[in-house]
């Protein structure tokens, strides 16, 4: 699990006694907890959630509500969810940039 000198953009402060759930994102295995929503396993691991669509520099989220758009990542299936809003699953592998496949 990520440490607060890991670099992250958000650092878990209490429930570490939720159970632990592996997924992937950009391919790199990650652990969450259960209950976790993707833009918190995101902002745990790292610094950004994607890039921007409509210019250069990434983009960490905003609302934490499904409404500002900020946080729409791809699943390896396919499928374009909000990661404010999608629980994370066992497995689950996280893309962050549209048209990459898993490398996990």
């Amino acid at each position: 699990m990520t440490t607060p000198d890991e670099g992250g953009q958000l650092r878990r402060l209490g429930e570490f006694d939720r159970p632990r759930i592996r997924i992937s994102i950009d391919g790199a295995d990650c652990d969450a907890l259960e209950g976790d929503v993707l833009l918190s396993a995101l902002l745990l691991a790292g610094r950004r959630v994607r890039d921007c669509d409509f210019g250069d520099g990434a983009r960490a989220g905003f609302c934490w509500m499904g409404a500002c758009q900020d946080c729409w990542v791809w699943l390896a299936d396919g499928r374009r969810v909000r990661a404010c809003t999608t629980p994370v699953e066992p497995k689950m592998a996280v893309l962050t940039r549209s048209g990459e496949t898993a490398l996990g």
